[in-house]
């Protein structure tokens, strides 16, 4: 579909970007900036930058940026028209009625071939399941007590053992091989013909918060590996950004979410009744998890395994959550070693209990930490007491640590004035001991491949100026579009230009006129730049007149290098010989 560049604008124009990244992500204004955990890679410290002036979003940590347009391709994994409509919709924009381009219509039809293809395939294991090939199947899981109706709620299947028989099956109801090999269900291999990626497993139908099928996950029914395989990431799963059981969960009107390691977990305390159950997808927990589920809860009940392992987990996750605004408990399954074996032997009733008497994060955490120590030993103490005020810092409101710091100190008998005081030395010895985002970049573009000098040059002074557009018309009396050589910054300097002689310079239109991925992260790091970072306006005055001078320098010593005639030589070595004599910019 294809809509006006007017369009366009009002739509973008009329969503803040602020306000719709802040749906996702929790944002803490800092300057002129809001900054929180980057969506899109696992950080512990916030790195993603998201400026209301120029509506854009930047993060400093993996280069991700953009728009409040491609934030929703990027989150969303929306094409370009889906994130439009929807951003319409939010502003109570009617868009024009109109045809999708030849190209959308593509995108758009094969993603709903994937989910088509993807709910055939879940309709053929669920009847295998129920057939005599899949006896063993059924067996398994009436074996680990699950009921007929939370197999059909949940669509469980079986995968055969013949190596191609969904394959057979799909090509029958006149799918093609094309639209067969996007939905990751299939090996295609010239020598050994196309097989099924699962066969011989128990299959559990993933699916997204609109009860679309994504993907797939299959567990062995025996000591087989891998114990349990999903679908590698489509056009219309990624794993990262869905949870098995949110289709469900996100209904369930309850101010907590339970937190389970898999499949069968989620699936067991459903059918006690926990209906707010939901699993990552066979990866870690991410920042993306978090902000999927702040969108539905405001309380995170961790019920990862109690082995080391599934300790370890929510001690990952923990973080995440915390940084989403999440209140966060974690609960303990002791003697049992996941909520599938405690409800099956403890039942609903206990379980409901442990919910109700679940572990604050931070006591939960600081009870590990304290297995690391012999408090019997004195020195040993002294060291778990230091550890636990370093982790005390997490609190930077003073009344929420506080606050913590009394319930450490009764559950752990520590005396509170001694930690109390412990706390306060560590926060003095902290203080500007923070890398800033800032800083963090500089260091690493001192470990990255060194930019061209040239290039470099254009790239800070156009950073320069969509900040301080009073300085445009100085440093357009001695620069043009044309002084940028590198194609990239001339064609962004053009439209800059444009913008400014027609009014003033929108960095978030400019990113619109460009599709490519990485042109996207080009112009998003351009305009949200850490380069003015601590400068005094005399040390960006020089900056500027240096900026100026090096285009201005390279760009006539490349146009010497293709002069052929003699006059425009002698024009250009005279303006060379009054390069230093420039000084476009003079703050008062």
């Amino acid at each position: 579909m294809f809509y006006s560049e007017d369009i366009i604008e009002q739509v973008r124009s009329e969503n803040n970007i602020v306000d719709v990244i802040g749906d996702y992500v929790k944002l803490q204004k800092k300057g002129s900036s809001y900054f929180g955990l980057c969506p899109f890679h696992n950080e512990k410290s916030p790195s993603f930058s998201v400026s209301p002036h120029k509506q854009m979003y930047y993060c400093f940590g993996c280069g991700e940026g953009g728009n409040v347009i491609s934030f929703l391709m990027k989150y969303e994994n929306y094409t370009f028209v889906e994130a439009l409509e929807v951003l319409a919709n939010r502003a109570g924009i009617e868009l024009p009625k109109m045809e999708y381009s030849k190209e959308a219509r593509q995108e758009k039809d094969l993603k709903s071939k994937i989910i088509e293809i993807n709910t055939e395939a879940a309709k053929y294991y669920h009847y295998l399941l129920r057939s005599d090939r899949g006896k063993t199947a059924y067996h398994y899981l009436k074996g680990r007590e699950l009921s007929d109706e939370t197999i059909v709620k949940f669509g469980l299947g079986y995968s055969d053992k013949y190596s191609n028989n969904l394959y057979q099956y799909l090509r029958s109801k006149g799918y093609n091989d094309t639209e067969l090999k996007e939905t990751g269900l299939f090996t295609f291999d010239e020598a050994r013909g196309v097989n099924d990626k699962f066969w011989n497993r128990v299959m559990f139908p993933i699916m997204d918060a609109n009860n679309r099928v994504i993907a797939f996950g299959g567990r062995v029914m025996g000591d087989g590996k891998p114990k349990y395989l999903n679908s590698p990431e489509t056009k219309v799963f990624d794993k990262s950004r869905n949870l098995y059981g949110l289709n469900v969960a996100r209904s369930a009107r309850k101010d907590y979410m339970l937190i389970c390691e898999g499949y069968m977990d989620v699936i067991s305390l459903h059918q006690a009744g926990f209906n707010n159950a939901v699993a990552a997808l066979g990866t870690a927990f991410t920042s993306r998890h978090a902000s999927l589920i702040k969108r539905y809860a405001k309380e995170a009940v961790l019920t990862f395994d109690s082995d080391e392992a599934g300790i370890k987990a929510a001690l990952r996750a923990i973080p995440y959550l915390r940084e989403s605004g999440l209140a966060i408990k974690v609960l303990n399954m002791k003697p049992y070693k996941d909520p599938d074996e405690f409800i099956k032997n403890m039942g609903r009733e206990a379980y409901e209990e442990r919910i109700k008497t679940a572990t604050n994060f931070f006591i939960f955490q600081v009870d590990n930490e304290r297995k690391n120590y012999d408090l019997n030993d004195p020195q040993e103490k002294t060291a778990f007491q230091n550890k636990v005020a370093e982790m005390l810092l997490v609190f930077k409101d003073e009344l929420e640590r506080e606050n913590y710091i009394d319930s450490v100190c009764r559950t752990f008998n520590i005396s509170k004035d001694g930690l109390s005081r412990l706390v306060k030395k560590k926060a003095l010895n902290y203080v500007g001991k923070e890398e800033t985002v800032q800083e963090r970049q500089q260091v690493e573009n001192k470990k990255s491949t060194k930019e061209d000098a040239a290039i470099k040059t254009q790239r800070i002074l156009l950073a320069y100026l969509i900040d301080r557009d009073n300085w445009f018309k100085k440093v357009a009396q001695v620069i043009s579009p044309e002084d940028f050589i590198d194609p990239f910054y001339h064609d962004v300097a053009v439209r800059f230009w444009e913008q400014m002689e027609s009014g003033k310079g929108n960095p978030a239109q400019i990113m619109d006129s460009y599709s490519d991925e990485e042109e996207h992260k080009k112009v998003a790091e351009l305009f949200v730049s850490p380069i003015r970072a601590n400068l005094s306006l005399a040390e960006q005055e020089r900056a500027i007149n240096d900026a100026v001078i090096k285009i201005k320098k390279s760009s006539l010593d490349y146009r010497a290098s293709k002069a052929t005639d003699i006059q425009d030589l002698q024009n250009i070595i005279k303006e060379q010989n009054q390069l230093q004599k420039i000084h476009v910019l003079k703050i008062d």
